[in-house]
């Protein structure tokens, strides 16, 4: 029986969704290519996309699409990205066949298990976190991700000198995230507040239908002093 001590807070909820036979096949076929397994041992990170080059880790990439378009953009950097909604993994899967991306590496499992067990400390030079489940009731907040101890844990896998990328549509989620980044003295934000949105992050489908109706988005850039 699990340990209730050794339970934490599901930032999410697994919605198993719809498969595509695409999807399906997608997730078939990719996970022995891209795919790695969740194991109680670190990942060596350089033989996992045999070459050293920098690795980024993403958290929750929902469909994936934009994911694709970052790895297809910085083709010098290597990605690995954590989900666990199935249908959006075998799309990821079928996005990197379909644009031959050999820098992303996809991990089905809790991000919060992943960063326990699978990272090794300092090993990362950056962290993506786009348009985590709100929580927008304030009896679910403490379900939100950002949180003072996941950052803390955040910033062990992160190399001096590594980024921490952030952006959110609900600004009250916006400004949590500026104040739990904003109050770890390990961290110094790159803009005075929120930050412009760089380049390679591109405008999701229902990002850009959100701001041609009005409403807002916010991008957080935080870097891991020290390097």
């Amino acid at each position: 029986m699990e340990n209730p001590q050794h339970r934490h807070i599901r930032s999410f909820v697994l919605r198993q969704g719809h498969f595509s036979e695409a999807q399906t096949r997608a997730l078939e076929e990719g996970m022995p290519r891209w795919g790695i397994e969740f194991r109680h041992e670190v990942l060596d990170l350089a033989q996992a996309f045999g070459r050293d080059a920098p690795k980024v880790l993403e958290i929750g990439f929902g469909m994936g699409g934009a994911t694709s378009e970052i790895a297809a953009a910085r083709p010098d950097t290597d990605f690995i990205g954590i989900e666990v909604h199935g249908p959006g993994v075998g799309n990821l899967y079928k996005l990197i066949d379909e644009k031959q991306l050999s820098n992303l590496r996809i991990i089905r499992h809790d991000a919060v298990e992943v960063l326990a067990h699978m990272l090794a400390d300092e090993s990362l030079d950056g962290f993506h976190l786009y348009f985590p489940d709100p929580w927008p009731k304030k009896r679910h907040h403490k379900r939100r991700l950002v949180q003072p101890a996941f950052v803390a844990g955040i910033l062990k896998k992160l190399k001096p000198g590594a980024y921490i990328h952030m952006a959110t549509d609900w600004e009250d989620y916006a400004v949590q995230m500026l104040e739990v980044l904003g109050a770890n003295s390990e961290l110094r934000n790159t803009a005075d507040g929120f930050a412009p949105r760089p380049d390679w992050r591109p405008l999701t489908k229902f990002e850009q239908r959100g701001l041609n109706l009005g409403h807002g988005v916010w991008d957080l850039m935080f870097v891991k002093r020290g390097a």
